[in-house]
């Protein structure tokens, strides 16, 4: 069973997590360039969450939404 733990451990530590060692060596050097998958999530959340509003705002201007808080029977 240890052997089992010990190849999972190896498995994140020797492969899986090789990019991050890069990652982390590289912020010595360049922060920015080091952060960049912090950047494309970041990115990726302000992109998502305007096209999340902007149809909040259609279906609020064709009167679509259910603003009624009684809509569930537990809020009652």
């Amino acid at each position: 069973m240890k052997s089992f733990f010990e190849g999972i451990a190896s498995l994140f530590v020797d492969f899986l997590f090789v990019p991050m060692d890069m990652f982390r060596e590289l912020e010595l050097t360049n922060w920015w360039t080091a952060n960049v998958i912090n950047w494309l999530f970041i990115i990726i959340c302000c992109v998502a969450m305007t096209h999340w509003i902007k149809q909040l705002n259609i279906f609020k201007a064709n009167n679509e939404d259910e603003q009624d808080t009684t809509a569930h029977s537990f809020l009652k």
